[in-house]
């Protein structure tokens, strides 16, 4: 397995096309298995929409980061990690100054790999071997330490657990600006039946649709938005209290239950581990 390392970068405002361009030509002419490295974003960064032949892992050490794909959106704040399959374009905006890791991995480097987008927790393990790869120094190719480290690695990816950090849009043109415009204005009391009227639909029919269109039910897609618009606010610092109102939650309890069950700790105790 040949190992490589492409240098610590920094992206800052104009430079930021350019380096990227010249590190996407980089990947796609390397010949290596696995190429792993660092890089810092200042908030606020786009990086356009591109695609590489190499899947990539990507591990967000700060602040959050939103990948948006033909497919929808995902977001990946602290201790968490989107796999993102080789071939597929997709669009990054930093929110917070990001510092993030990178790996990338020929698809047929090891078996076992999935073939569609998700953001996954990372485990201990998983976080300590990501770290001590992008530390490895580059001509560690010869290092067995470092050809085990990449081989747990690798072998780790598949077993990571899928979080419901990725919110899926619907091809349909009707459905898909009805969801775009929730993510302007999202409330929690967004209903099939509104939705079902809104489009002429019977509420079974509706429900078919949706399903068959996002993979989701309204309510579990709803939640997810409501997420995906919570985060980067707390993320920055604003109170819980204000978020769970700003987003149409009665309480903060009832906006707290629902960060729990998707998230598995409330916000308090997520944003103080995320720290």
């Amino acid at each position: 397995m040949l190992y490589l390392k492409f240098p610590e970068m920094s992206f800052h405002g104009t430079e930021l096309g350019r380096v990227h361009l010249q590190r996407l030509e980089w990947l796609e002419q390397s010949k290596g298995d696995v190429i792993a490295g660092l890089a810092h974003y200042p908030t606020g960064c786009h990086v356009p929409e591109h695609r590489h032949s190499l899947s990539q892992l990507l591990h967000a050490m700060t602040g959050v980061v939103m990948v948006t794909t033909k497919f929808g959106r995902w977001m990946v704040p602290p201790h968490h990690a989107l796999w993102l399959p080789a071939g597929i374009g997709h669009a990054v905006d930093m929110l917070g100054d990001v510092a993030m890791h990178s790996i990338y991995v020929r698809p047929e480097a090891v078996e076992g790999l999935k073939s569609h987008l998700h953001v996954v927790a990372l485990t201990p393990l998983m976080d300590t071997l990501i770290r001590e790869v992008v530390a490895s120094p580059a001509e560690a190719e010869t290092s067995p330490r470092t050809v085990f480290m990449m081989g747990l690695l690798l072998h780790e990816i598949p077993n990571l657990e899928e979080r419901p950090l990725g919110l899926p849009f619907p091809e349909d043109t009707r459905l898909a600006a009805l969801c775009r415009g929730f993510l302007k204005d999202p409330s929690p009391h967004t209903n099939i039946d509104g939705w079902a009227d809104q489009l002429g639909m019977s509420r079974r029919t509706f429900t078919r649709v949706f399903r068959k269109e996002t993979g989701l039910s309204l309510s579990t897609w709803r939640q997810q938005a409501c997420l995906l618009s919570a985060l980067p606010r707390l993320t920055e610092g604003e109170p819980v209290t204000s978020v769970a109102l700003d987003l149409g939650y009665n309480s903060v309890p009832a906006f707290t239950t629902m960060f729990k069950r998707m998230l598995g700790a409330p916000p308090r105790n997520y944003l103080h581990s995320a720290a």
